[in-house]
């Protein structure tokens, strides 16, 4: 009898626990999002930045890392089973990000102003607030 094929989520099965809860992945990606476009206010522009835009700023392997944190978002989704068409549409805004954020100083400025995870974030949010009623959070 041959070995069972490994597991390749048996380790985000570990780790987390709710992976299919569409509640705790709600708090996740919002939790993930902030922390990659909003996570510190920059003084004087009072614009809010995050890993993203920081971590861009570090020629080639920065770029790599920042597409590496948003393509978890992307994955969160599929997790989720949201149509391939909106998975896409969340790839596309990631290439456009990685691809214009890997031009020197250019790329810099669009990360600045092009929140591809925060895009990301909203289409996740409208899959869960239409087919997940029940994870909705009322902001104060």
């Amino acid at each position: 009898m041959a070995p069972a094929p490994p597991n390749p989520d048996a380790i985000f099965d570990a780790l987390i626990q709710d992976r299919t809860n569409p509640a705790a992945l709600r708090k996740r990606v919002e939790m993930l999002e902030t922390l990659l476009e909003r996570s510190f206010v920059i003084p004087g522009l009072g614009r809010p930045v995050g890993l993203d835009a920081i971590v861009g700023l570090v020629p080639v392997v920065g770029d790599v890392i920042a597409a590496t944190m948003g393509a978890y978002l992307i994955w969160e989704a599929r997790n989720l089973g949201m149509p391939k068409w909106k998975i896409w549409r969340m790839v596309g805004n990631l290439g456009v990000d990685t691809a214009l954020g890997a031009v020197p100083l250019v790329g810099d400025a669009f990360d600045f102003f092009f929140r591809s995870n925060t895009r990301n974030l909203r289409i996740i949010k409208k899959h869960l607030d239409k087919h997940h009623p029940g994870t909705i959070i009322i902001d104060q």
